[in-house]
């Protein structure tokens, strides 16, 4: 009978992957140690980290985030859900969650709804049984199912982009209608009175544009619901040259157009070019979000830089201390948008 103790140490499961406790003994560390190190929490100190650095390189280690969920009773995960990838706007969103978690252990695991509450709907009834440790969800417009879910879920959610008064819902955001009243208030303090308002999508962070245009025009005794162009197609630079277009043509008095966003008015601005239509000096344009290339525009374009990067950072950082246990400082954070203007008005 061989001698137990000469046995080779088994290191490995039978399916031969390394594990964390293996990562251990290479590192000369308990397996907590690892865990913490992996996470990059701070209160590791620097040398043990290199340690264990050195010894997942060599053993190519590559951690098991089921197991390690199983494990502590405790998902790393985020789930974030967005309506699109292809703007840039969720783009810088998700980029600064992803600094702000990451760093701390949690990975992002991203949804996408294109703006149907239905399919939103879907990706929760799908993700929430996963048990993520939290949630980050955009706006308030979702259907009564969706809120349920969330509700009952358990798990903690930040809502991001919007503000709500209700108590203890975590928020981050801005005022959409205060922004749309005060780019077109801009235009009217510069001496525009037939101001057009051209949207596409028509989700409610527009439609609340909408009614920051309404009541700013109102209130200078201006408004024209003539002069609102809505279309629910998705919004882009071929939309926004159409629009404009559409807009000369039902209107030919109009002198200045508030685009919801900056991809219609970038299209708007390439349409005036193309027809020869000076602007400003034949109308003058503003657009919404302070998208990449409206500071290169030919006139460069006014409009609203939007705090989308400090939206996704500030959120995450809500959402940190709730899945921590901890209660935020603040339920609502409100941030603060800026006026851009440039040459196109």
């Amino acid at each position: 009978m061989s001698d137990a103790s000469s046995a080779p140490k088994r290191s490995r499961r039978a399916s031969g992957r390394v594990t964390l406790a293996d990562v251990a003994r290479a590192a000369e560390v308990s397996p907590i140690t690892v865990s913490r190190a992996l996470r990059g929490e701070r209160s590791v100190d620097k040398e043990l980290v290199e340690r264990v650095r050195k010894a997942v390189d060599e053993l190519h280690y590559v951690p098991d985030p089921a197991a390690r969920a199983l494990a502590s009773q405790r998902s790393t995960q985020v789930l974030v859900l967005v309506p699109l990838l292809s703007n840039n706007l969720f783009v810088d969103v998700l980029e600064s969650i992803h600094r702000t978690l990451f760093p701390q252990g949690f990975q992002p695991l991203i949804g996408v709804t294109h703006y149907d509450t239905a399919e939103e709907e879907l990706l929760l009834r799908t993700y929430l049984p996963m048990r993520p440790a939290g949630l980050l969800v955009t706006g308030f417009d979702r259907s009564e199912a969706a809120r349920q879910l969330i509700a009952r879920s358990g798990v903690p959610c930040v809502h991001m982009m919007e503000i709500s008064k209700a108590p203890n819902v975590g928020c981050v955001g801005f005022s959409q209608a205060e922004a749309g009243a005060a780019i077109t208030q801009l235009m009217l303090d510069k001496g525009y009175r037939r101001i057009a308002f051209a949207a596409a999508q028509l989700d409610p962070r527009v439609m609340q544009r909408a009614e920051g245009y309404r009541r700013a025009l109102k209130n200078a005794g201006l408004y024209d619901p003539r002069l609102e162009l809505l279309s629910p197609e998705p919004s882009s630079m071929a939309l926004g040259g159409r629009l404009f277009e559409d807009v000369l043509a039902q209107h030919p008095d109009v002198d200045a157009v508030f685009f919801c966003n900056d991809d219609l008015a970038q299209g708007g601005l390439l349409a005036a070019n193309r027809l020869g239509v000076p602007v400003p000096g034949r109308v003058a344009m503003a657009g919404f979000n302070d998208l990449a290339g409206s500071d290169q525009m030919v006139p460069p374009l006014t409009t609203v830089r939007t705090p989308r990067k400090q939206v996704g950072e500030a959120a995450a950082k809500m959402l940190l201390d709730m899945m921590r246990g901890e209660t935020p400082k603040s339920y609502a954070v409100e941030l603060t948008y800026e006026l851009v203007v440039r040459e196109s008005t």
